[in-house]
């Protein structure tokens, strides 16, 4: 009990300190760029046409909104992470009690093993606290057309369950939890092949080795999959009646699968990846609020 309540306080802790970055974030994963491009320079020292940066984007925010502004959904995504960690747990505590720890006939096999377990969890937690994160994304979105339907917990549980039932709390689900398995996956394979063949089981260090070789690899499967998220996110605010989830700022995809395309096509697989140095791509059009500029 007591690993569990450090859990979720350390884990509520980081929640309170990242929100004003995933609300930037999220508001730049769905186009919104609410200052124009300006002259500044890259990592090399070059001149090139940049979109404002994380400090930029929230202090446009906190201008507007005021500074408790940027902590905009952060009451439905702390219950999300909350229970999202008790599932977690829960679900883990009752697969270790079914399988008890063995010897297994290979360290790959032990790969293979914990990594399924460990999918089961996520996805479990997943499963269950999307809803919650599918409010705090579009009490996020909300304040591109400065809508103020989705602001309190249960006024947001009710709205979308008239407006689109049950299907409503699960919109984005798919490809969310294929990134999480994806992720997962690409971790611990990698991970396991690094340690196993690149690493000399004499080192001193070896423990610390492999804890880097698996934040490493953990650092590159989160970069590969991001993709999913970006698609999640924008098909969780998709056509829900917010102007940040419409044209201009985002067609209405009919599906995850047609998003993909569509953003693929565009070349904005990455969009929102990066908080710094947003170069302007070349051929790139972006929907500036109009209101900023004059």
């Amino acid at each position: 009990m007591a690993d569990a309540a450090s859990q979720v306080l350390l884990g509520s802790g980081l929640t309170i300190l990242s929100q004003p970055l995933m609300y930037v974030k999220v508001l730049i994963q769905v186009g919104y760029e609410p200052l124009p491009p300006t002259i500044g320079r890259n990592i090399f020292g070059r001149q090139v046409c940049q979109l404002p940066g994380l400090f930029c984007y929230a202090q446009h925010i906190a201008s507007i909104d005021g500074r408790r502004g940027l902590f905009t959904g952060l009451t439905p995504r702390l219950c999300s992470g909350v229970l999202g960690t008790v599932v977690h747990g829960k679900v883990l505590q009752e697969l270790g009690s079914v399988t008890v720890q063995k010897e297994y006939s290979s360290s790959f096999d032990r790969v293979i093993k914990e990594t399924t377990r460990e999918m089961i969890a996520r996805s479990a937690a997943t499963l269950i606290t999307h809803p919650f994160h599918v409010i705090t994304l579009r009490s996020m979105v909300q304040f591109i057309g400065r809508e103020s339907k989705y602001c309190g917990l249960c006024d947001s549980i009710v709205t979308i369950y008239r407006e689109e039932g049950i299907v409503g709390f699960f919109a984005g689900l798919i490809p969310r939890l294929l990134g999480d398995i994806i992720s997962l996956w690409l971790c611990n394979s990698l991970a396991y092949l690094i340690n196993t063949y690149a690493l000399d089981s004499g080192v001193s260090t070896m423990n610390e080795m492999k804890s880097y070789s698996q934040a490493v690899t953990g650092f590159f499967a989160s970069m590969l999959t991001y993709p999913f998220v970006l698609v999640s996110n924008l098909m969780a605010v998709n056509n829900c009646g917010l102007a940040g989830g419409s044209p201009p700022y985002s067609p209405i995809y009919t599906s995850w699968i047609d998003c993909w395309c569509m953003l693929q096509k565009a070349g904005n697989m990455s969009r929102g990846n990066s908080l710094f140095f947003r170069k302007v791509p070349c051929g790139k059009t972006y929907c500036y609020d109009l209101r900023m500029l004059i």
